[in-house]
């Protein structure tokens, strides 16, 4: 792993600050699943280094978020009709808070592969912001107070909601792509007010911005329906936009070694590296690569150093050089995949869909470190904190670490 690249990447990504231990949003402090701890577990089992298994009511697939001794999670409950936020304690695994945010007579369909409560958390100071789409956003404090509920972004999910909030200086951005409007909108974080929204035209998506700063400025990238935007995220003006085909998208944008890295969603996804410094409409002239070789409809990418991977649905795993897309391996992985990879301890991390995880070492050549098994399905993305990695199942909170 080239750790100066990781480093030089962390710095060109606009987070807020957060304790080593910390894992304040969806893919961690910088969105993009990378954790700088060390000596993690690289072998686990239902019998080997689990610390402790926390049964969770309901069924969600957020990502656990943490701070300090804190792990915040969302679910639903009663079919999508009662909305929770869970606060556990990260040593014990015990709840701390189980807070109501919202009871919903209605709450709509959602996809085999959804929940009613998939966005993940992200965490700041002593406030928690939880979005559940359509169904309601809101702040709390980490004593388990709501501060604030918002329930005007009003749009039609389709599946249910997808894709997590982020933060901006005092913004709270969310992507609200339905089946019939689609717009980016950001509310006050001190209030839950609506500070600005940008109509766009396109399909349905489920994606997670992520905020960059590129070209001299800062830019809140935005995987829609047939289209990825950049938008200056202190207003919501657009800067830039390549157009594609495709609805649906769910990966959450990569940004590194010059490029931003998307996928254009269903039904034949391609992989775009996209240069951020133009205005306008950039389709034919900011596009620097584009592959459909593996290209993902679910798990996000992974860039470490001048290396990209990624990973499909269906297992099949890429290392491509992320300046040129040129292909370094190709490798088949057990199962099918909907959550993102992590790299951490010098490894990546892959999880497939019913509780298995393939851990390889980076690199231009395929090498398989371990394959772990829990019992459950896994459709939400690792964490970090500590020495330990969090994994969720469609039942239970895993604490993994060495013993």
């Amino acid at each position: 792993m080239r750790s100066c690249g990781l480093v030089a990447l962390c710095l060109l990504v606009v987070t807020a600050p957060a304790r080593a231990d910390d894992w304040p949003q969806f893919r961690g402090p910088d969105g993009q699943g990378h954790a700088g701890q060390r000596g993690l577990p690289l072998e686990w089992s239902e019998g080997q280094n689990i610390v402790w298994k926390a049964p969770v009511p309901g069924l969600g697939w957020s990502s656990p978020t943490i701070l300090g001794r804190q792990i915040w999670l969302t679910t639903a409950l009663d079919e999508g009709r009662s909305l929770h936020v869970v606060c556990m304690d990260r040593e014990t695994g015990e709840v701390q808070h189980d807070v109501e945010a919202f009871q919903i007579a209605d709450p709509g369909k959602i996809h085999s592969k959804n929940s009613h409560a998939s966005p993940s958390p992200i965490l700041e100071g002593d406030r928690v912001y939880v979005h559940f789409g359509d169904n309601g956003t809101a702040c709390l404090s980490t004593d388990g107070k709501v501060l604030w509920r918002n329930q005007e972004l009003i749009y039609a999910h389709g599946h249910g909601p997808g894709g997590s909030p982020v933060l901006y200086k005092d913004l709270l951005i969310v992507s609200c792509d339905g089946t019939d409007r689609q717009f980016v909108a950001a509310l006050d974080k001190h209030s839950g007010k609506l500070r600005w929204q940008t109509k766009r035209e396109g399909r349905m998506a489920y994606s997670t911005p992520l905020v960059i700063h590129a070209a001299g400025r800062d830019q809140v990238i935005s995987t829609g329906g047939d289209a990825v935007v950049s938008y200056n995220p202190a207003d919501g003006e657009e800067i830039w936009r390549v157009r594609y085909d495709g609805y649906s998208e769910v990966p959450r944008p990569v940004y590194g070694q010059g490029l931003v890295f998307i996928c254009s969603g269903y039904n034949t996804p391609l992989l775009y590296a996209i240069r951020p410094d133009g205005e306008g409409d950039v389709t034919d002239t900011h596009v620097a690569w584009k592959t459909t070789k593996a290209a993902p409809l679910n798990p996000s990418p992974l860039l470490i150093g001048e290396e990209l991977y990624f990973v499909s649905d269906r297992g099949v795993a890429v290392c491509a050089d992320a300046k040129t897309g040129e292909q370094h391996w190709q490798k088949r992985l057990p199962g099918n995949y909907s959550a993102s990879p992590l790299a951490a301890d010098g490894r990546i991390y892959f999880t497939n869909e019913t509780g298995e995880t393939t851990v390889i070492a980076p690199g231009k050549e395929f090498k398989s470190l371990a394959s772990n098994l829990v019992d459950g399905r896994t459709l939400a993305s690792l964490a970090v904190s500590g020495k330990a990695i969090y994994l969720r199942t469609d039942t239970h909170l895993y604490r993994i670490e060495e013993r």
